[in-house]
């Protein structure tokens, strides 16, 4: 193994460490939501355990982070910005922000097979708006349908679901932040009328 690829294996370990801190997730936590084992989860950590491909993976994808962003990997110096889309059960979501902490940005399309309401709640602080099509939002006791420029928030420990309304895919920019983080939108005060 040459010294660059050594070097990239071995700051892993750090990397995992810290995006399972700033998510305040347990290893117990990333083993039921990934399937690898507490030990191994452990030994990553630590630089004991050799990262692969399959562990690296499922860990991606729980941190939110690209496999770039979690060895390390060096630029390539293209400016374009390469979005991967991830597919879903009824949906595609493409990834709009890289960083591993902060408010994660989606643009997500759900497709019209989506239409069965599963609420559910985890912790953290959601923003959706409309770009095109009708989408169906069920918030606790909530049934709203939302048109294109129209937007929702609201905690996720709230039992949500949402889905595509009509019979045409419905595509909205998310905005999901942990706990405490909300969209802060600005809007200039009224003028009085004279």
């Amino acid at each position: 193994m040459d010294d660059e690829v050594g070097r990239v294996l071995g700051g892993v370990g750090a990397r995992l460490r810290e995006l399972r801190a700033r998510r305040a997730m347990t290893l117990t936590e990333v083993t039921a939501a990934t399937g690898i084992s507490v030990s191994t989860l452990s030994r990553l950590e630590s630089g004991t355990r050799k990262a692969t491909l399959e562990l690296l993976l499922p860990l991606a994808r729980v941190y939110g982070v690209t496999l770039d962003d979690l060895v390390d990997a060096p630029a390539t110096g293209d400016p374009r910005v390469h979005l991967r889309p991830v597919e879903r059960p009824g949906m595609t979501m493409l990834p709009l922000t890289r960083r591993a902490d902060g408010i994660q940005a989606y643009k997500l399309v759900i497709h019209p097979a989506r239409r069965h309401p599963e609420p559910q709640t985890h912790e953290g602080y959601e923003w959706l708006y409309v770009l095109n099509g009708s989408l169906r939002v069920v918030l606790g006791e909530h049934d709203l349908v939302l048109a294109p420029g129209e937007a929702a928030e609201f905690d996720t420990r709230v039992p949500h679901w949402f889905g595509a309304a009509g019979e045409r895919p419905v595509e909205i920019l998310s905005l999901f932040g942990r706990q405490g983080e909300r969209a802060h939108l600005r809007a200039r005060p009224q003028g009085r009328e004279g």
